[in-house]
């Protein structure tokens, strides 16, 4: 109990349960890309694949809980630790040239903050299928394929051929995959396995990371607005 209580009250704790719930949803984002770049298989492959998730509705809601708890987590600590951070230098210093920090480290509240908006409008635009949002005018929870299956395909390809609905999406994997360029090593440090023997390294491991990510999921859209990818 002392050692919980210790995690969310120290400011090393707080860096862990950053860390650790950093690493959870890295893990989620990578098996969501894997799972979204089934659409290059064709719309038999995606729309079975949707129609697997639909039919585990008790995993779903699981990982679903899960990951709303990790996020709110991840966003707790980065917030309090921001806090302390400002605290301890009231008056901030007279010379604020950056030196050895990144831009990606000194915008990780503010990208981190945005890719969560990012995280309602996608959850609202595929996962609620909300109408008002999608800029189509259709309703994506009637779209079905000749099977009877959900249509995921004809969803995301009628979803992304919106240029505005794109190019928010390919903005925020942006921001997310600089967000995870800094997180993945500051991780490492977070846990104490980030020495200066393997620093450079951690760090192009995960600038690597981020760029497979941000390649990854931005090919859906970019493959929807240039007919790689068309209507059914």
């Amino acid at each position: 109990m002392n050692i919980l209580a210790g995690l969310f009250k120290t400011t090393l704790g707080r860096k862990f349960i950053m860390a650790l719930t950093g690493a959870a949803l890295l893990f989620f984002v990578i098996g969501h890309m894997v799972g979204n770049l089934q659409i290059f298989l064709g719309p038999a492959v995606i729309n079975e694949y949707g129609h697997f998730l639909q039919s585990k509705p008790l995993l779903v809601w699981t990982v679903r809980l899960g990951l709303l708890a990790m996020v709110a987590l991840h966003i707790w600590a980065a917030v309090t630790l921001a806090k302390l951070n400002r605290a301890a230098r009231p008056q901030g210093y007279t010379d604020t040239k950056p030196v050895a920090s990144t831009y990606a480290s000194r915008t990780m509240l503010m990208s981190g903050l945005i890719i969560f908006a990012f995280i309602v409008y996608h959850l609202m635009h595929y996962t609620a299928h909300v109408q008002a949002i999608n800029l189509t005018g259709k309703d994506f929870s009637t779209l079905k394929a000749a099977n009877g299956y959900h249509d995921v395909y004809g969803m995301m390809v009628t979803g992304f051929s919106q240029p505005i609905v794109s190019i928010f999406y390919i903005i925020a994997m942006a921001l997310l995959c600089l967000h995870l360029s800094h997180g993945v090593s500051s991780a490492f440090q977070s846990v104490g396995w980030r020495n200066v023997k393997y620093r450079r390294l951690l760090d192009r491991a995960a600038l690597v990371v981020g760029v497979v990510l941000f390649v990854g999921y931005a090919s859906i859209p970019v493959a929807v607005l240039t007919g790689l990818l068309p209507h059914k």
